[in-house]
């Protein structure tokens, strides 16, 4: 048994902790939804796109705690991904961190039947780590949109409305495969980690993650470039783009 330091948490975070340290090096498989035909899973009246929020604590003098993000991706919502992999379309994950009425959110983005959101909805919100996390106020909010009906059918409905129609409807297929890979860095730098040590405390798991953070970051400025900037321009015959300072380059 471990004793718990309270500093602003609550005691039900120990529910978190006892799970954390149960499967610290493996969370469970990554969802990965099958290829089926994109018609067959796409041209369907029935489907729509839904959210699942969280805001994160997020105090005036501090940082974003950009880690909770993490921690909420692989131990909440990817065993629930895997779960309903098969009547999910397309999902992915949407970060943000600004100082107004929203402040520091994380948020699923997936696109299914409602039945399917209902399913998902009830599962995230039955988890015992988010309620723990709640209690302990690193999450402050949790919302979900209302499954009575459909208010974004079509693929291109979440896509910037800036965009072409073409890019619209293609950006989410491209975003779910961003969001399969990132979580799969987590996962894989949180095995590292876990190699050295286990959580022991509350205070512990968030500093698990804020390595696990620390790994990412350093992992996208070190090999971002060609990982994912290099072979994205390849795709599009190494092409010049036009960034925000309206200038041509090539990656």
């Amino acid at each position: 048994m471990f004793r718990l330091k309270v500093h602003g948490y609550s005691l039900a975070a120990i529910a978190l902790v006892m799970t954390v340290m149960a499967g610290c090096a493996s969370v469970g498989p990554i969802a990965s939804p099958d290829l089926r035909p994109i018609k067959e899973k796409v041209e369907s009246p029935e489907n729509g796109w839904w959210h699942a929020c969280f805001v994160m604590r997020w105090p005036e003098d501090k940082d974003p705690s950009w880690h909770m993000d993490l921690l909420l991706a692989r131990e909440i919502v990817s065993p629930v991904l895997y779960e309903h992999q098969n009547n999910i379309v397309l999902w992915r994950f949407h970060r943000r961190a600004i100082r107004d009425e929203i402040g520091h959110q994380f948020s699923l983005i997936f696109y299914s039947a409602p039945e399917t959101a209902r399913e998902i909805y009830y599962a995230i919100k039955s988890d015992t780590r988010l309620e723990a996390m709640k209690r302990a106020g690193l999450i402050i909010k949790d919302s979900y949109d209302d499954t009575s009906r459909i208010t974004k059918p079509n693929i291109g409905d979440t896509s910037d409305l800036n965009w072409s129609s073409p890019v619209r409807k293609s950006w989410p297929y491209f975003m779910m495969g961003v969001s399969q890979m990132w979580l799969k860095l987590i996962t894989e730098f949180a095995g590292e980690v876990c190699k050295e040590a286990k959580p022991s405390s509350i205070q512990d798991i968030e500093a698990l993650y804020q390595q696990v953070d620390t790994s990412l970051q350093a992992s996208w400025k070190e090999e971002g470039g060609h990982v994912f900037l290099h072979h994205l321009n390849a795709l599009f015959e190494y092409d010049s783009v036009i960034i925000y300072e309206k200038r041509l380059m090539t990656f």
